[in-house]
């Protein structure tokens, strides 16, 4: 076990290195591990043959990456549509493997295509596409896009700009072939179940596919515990493993042909069912690994050695870190894996035996709250009601509406009404399931937040769920409940008086601001609400308010009524109470707890006080001028947040505070564009630090070039969530310092902040 451990302390630590090993430092790694195995050193050995493998893989995947000479520039590509598209109001997004131009070129792409003609897995096209490496918001809290793009081997994102069909090529692909077969299953799906209201769900469970599974079904499966149920992964494959297994050796018995030993055809069976299963769901990273899993364990009973539990484990995880080195970047790698080690822990040392049903219960929920340090590390969010749910969730689809839709997809093909009716009982269980779940989160503190757990307390608390989880008598297990107290128990710290916390949070194209003083909480801006369903309030300001701690919002200022700036606020609204919203824009203002803003407005928390200098009272022609501007004054610092305003309004203040409009830091207006930030204006600021919020290479091209120019004339340091990520702000008497999310969690296949 030492010797694996190594291993995978070596393909670990290479994730998270700022840059690869060069070739020379590889060499004296190869060196070093002969050295060890000569001398039976097996630990340091497997940890340098960690270190070199993981190193030769991002050598290989980073050579595939868009080379900065074609970012943004029409290229002509030739290949297939390896995912089911993935269908949104104005445009569709699918994956796409690149087989022309070959070589040092982005191998699997991330598209969307605008306004475009029936899409279909398998299809094979030319496309003149535009491109940029894998990017994403970066955030303290949230999920990171950036991560999932890079572990699932994406090489660039884009769109489509023009097209032309290709007959689908002569020789044999088999990706290639597995897309047009899902593809077909989803359409057959849909036929079967023209009014089925689960069908979404359904595709999940079946295909792997997560298209039109609607926020609020996230939502729901998400705070019931029970996201992982519609994710085909190792649960899903082990189960349908093992029910085949059993099926399959128990009819090899019948038949008494025990010149073949049962076990033989059960597992070669069983490991055939999880292989079509697995690409079923288009071989990705989650059901590899339980394939790889699958496989080792299947390969153990075939060849009948007397393998010990933790044995196979160890080799599973090894094998998949040897297919998938960036699987330690993901968390489902983590949570299965763990879930599994917990499930053999408790399975081991225990004296005495126990009914079926009573096993069942205990492992159940001995694991469930087991994985907790990991699930409040993750997402911040712990469900009470998790054990229930899936105590009912897991028989339920488990062992009977999975099994029954796989057997319905055979059936569409031979007797397609019987399969209709085996998936109109599916659908109609699931509709029951859903019922059952909207009971479970009414229930009252069904779920709690909690903030994000530092990693000394998640270890100890590890270390807790391992003495509680051991055999009566074990030394030490009195202490147990010490351990892990810790992560729900943690003194965040705050602001000192009349002192600030500022965020800026990385939202794309947008703003979204949180402002901590020493006992309040301010929001200013939310960030957007996409047509696709993408909303930076639930996304990426709530995972955040949750990570620091944060449960209700004093003030929520919404500067104005664009899409980028308040399109994440009814997320706010529905999941923490807000005292008092300010806003410009009559749907906020003359919501409940509402009000206009206007110059003159202030108020003082905590040392610290808050100002409102625009709107006037005669409000301005164009929307974005009449933003609400906060000034923020701590015990020494000056801060500056302006909106969407543009020229029109920064005269107007320069003429009402001439003289007074001098800050410390300033958000940059309209995100940077043209029609502001004047020289006027600026001349009167004098910033020293100016903060951008905008999207990674936006259509607009804010910031302007020519107004960066402007920063740099009046001597003010410049800084762009779009190339720094989230941009976090502390005052602190007469100074003030910076720290951006992307010196923060550096790693040698993320661009590094320019800054």
């Amino acid at each position: 076990m030492p010797s694996s451990l190594a291993f995978w302390a070596g393909i670990s630590w290479i994730q998270n290195c700022v840059a690869l090993a060069s070739f020379e430092q590889l060499g004296l790694l190869i060196l070093v591990a002969i050295s060890s195995w000569k001398y039976r050193a097996w630990p340091l050995c497997c940890l340098c043959l960690g270190l070199v493998w993981a190193s030769l893989f991002g050598i290989e995947r980073m050579a595939n990456r868009l080379p900065s000479t074609l970012i943004q520039k029409e290229i002509s590509v030739q290949g297939y549509i390896s995912s089911l598209p993935q269908q949104h109001p104005h445009h569709q997004s699918f994956d796409f493997i690149v087989l022309i131009p070959d070589g040092r070129f982005p191998h699997k792409l991330r598209l969307n295509w605008y306004n475009a003609p029936p899409l279909e897995a398998g299809q094979s096209w030319q496309l003149s596409v535009k491109l940029k490496p894998p990017h994403g918001t970066l955030n303290p809290a949230g999920f990171d896009y950036e991560t999932w793009l890079f572990a699932n081997g994406f090489d660039a994102t884009g769109y489509v700009s023009a097209s032309k069909r290709l007959d689908n090529q002569s020789t044999f692909n088999p990706q290639q072939w597995i897309s047009r077969w899902r593809n077909d299953l989803a359409k057959r799906i849909d036929l079967a179940l023209p009014e089925g209201q689960q069908n979404a769900i359904i595709k999940a469970l079946t295909l792997g596919s997560q298209n039109g599974i609607s926020q609020s079904q996230w939502q729901l499966y998400q705070q019931t515990g029970l996201i992982h149920l519609i994710v085909i992964s190792g649960s899903h494959i082990s189960l349908i493993a093992g029910l085949v297994f059993v099926v399959v050796r128990k009819a090899w018995v019948w038949t008494g042909l025990m010149a073949v030993p049962p076990h033989l055809p059960a597992a070669i069976v069983s490991w055939l069912a999880g292989m079509i299963y697995g690409a079923l769901a288009g071989f990705s990273i989650p059901t590899l690994r339980a394939v790889v899993m699958l496989s080792i364990i299947m390969l153990a009973l075939v060849w009948q050695r007397n393998t010990h539990t933790w044995e196979i484990f160890k080799t599973a995880v090894t094998g998949v870190l040897v297919i998938d080195p960036p699987a330690v970047l993901q968390t489902g790698f983590w949570l299965s894996f763990l879930a599994v080690a917990l499930l053999i822990h408790l399975a081991h040392g225990r004296l005495g035996k126990t009914s079926n049903w009573r096993e069942f219960i205990f492992n159940h929920f001995a694991s469930s709250f087991g994985l907790t340090p990991l699930l409040l590390v993750y997402f911040q969010q712990l469900s009470l009601v998790t054990p229930l749910a899936n105590a009912i969730a897991i028989p339920l689809l488990g062992i009977i509406i999975v099994p029954v839709a796989l057997i319905a997809l055979i059936l569409l093909y031979l007797l397609p009404e019987l399969a209709h009716y085996l998936l109109m009982a599916c659908d109609s269980l699931l509709v029951y399931l859903e019922l059952v779940m909207q009971w479970m989160v009414q229930i009252p503190h069904a779920y709690l937040n909690f903030p994000q757990p530092s990693f000394y307390a998640a270890i100890g608390a590890g270390l807790g769920v391992l003495l509680l989880t051991t055999a009566k008598g074990f030394p030490g297990k009195q202490f147990a409940i010490g351990y892990f107290a810790p992560i729900f128990f943690l003194n965040l710290a705050r602001p000192a008086y009349a002192e600030i916390k500022m965020t800026v949070l990385d939202v794309g194209q947008g703003l979204a601001i949180v402002i901590a003083t020493q006992n309040h909480t301010l929001v200013y801006d939310t960030g957007s609400h996409m047509p696709d369903g993408l909303d930076m309030g639930n996304a990426v300001v709530l995972p955040y308010l949750y990570q620091q701690g944060v449960n209700k919002l004093d003030y929520l200022i919404i500067s104005h009524g664009d899409n980028d700036h308040s399109g994440g606020a009814a997320s706010i609204f529905a999941q923490l109470p807000v005292s008092d919203v300010l806003s410009s824009d009559a749907r906020w203002a003359e919501s409940e707890r509402g009000r206009y803003c206007q110059s003159g407005q202030s108020w003082q928390w905590d040392g610290v006080k808050f100002s409102l200098l625009s709107p006037p009272a005669t409000a301005f022609i164009k929307e974005n001028n009449n933003s609400c501007v906060l000034q923020i004054r701590t015990h020494g610092q000056s801060i500056l947040l302006t909106g969407d305003i543009e020229q029109e309004a920064e005269n107007g203040l320069s003429e009402q505070f001439r003289g007074q409009l001098h800050h410390h830091i300033l958000l940059a207006p309209h995100h940077g564009s043209k029609t502001s930030s004047t020289e006027t204006f600026l001349a009167q600021v004098q910033p020293e630090l100016t903060i951008v919020s905008s999207g990674y290479l936006n259509r607009f091209h804010f910031p302007h070039p020519s107004v960066v120019a402007r920063y740099q004339h009046v001597g003010s340091r410049y800084l762009n969530t779009a190339t720094s990520g989230a941009i976090a702000l502390e005052t602190d008497e007469n100074r003030f310092s910076v720290q951006t999310q992307r010196q923060q969690q550096k790693h040698y296949w993320r661009p590094q902040d320019p800054n």
